[in-house]
């Protein structure tokens, strides 16, 4: 299991760029907490994640006519 890194907010700002590399480098996941609390986290973009279509792959079952228009009842099943 691989654990985050958790810091105060009052550390972060001084040492960003360093923290930066730090999630970068590890593939670790920081935790900035306020008061203890955790109130933000920063973590790595993972390669499947960067083109942002990786939610989508293979939810398409089939694509048959593509440029017909969509009819009334299929309109509302997609709401």
């Amino acid at each position: 299991m691989v654990m985050d890194k958790i810091i105060p907010k009052s550390e972060f700002k001084p040492k960003a760029f360093e923290l930066f590399r730090y999630v970068e480098s590890t593939g670790k996941a920081l935790i900035i907490s306020d008061h203890g609390k955790p109130v933000l986290k920063i973590s790595p973009v993972r390669d499947e994640e960067a083109d942002g279509t990786s939610a989508f792959r293979n939810t398409v079952i089939s694509y048959d006519r593509p440029l017909d228009p969509v009819t009334e009842n299929e309109w509302e099943a997609l709401k």
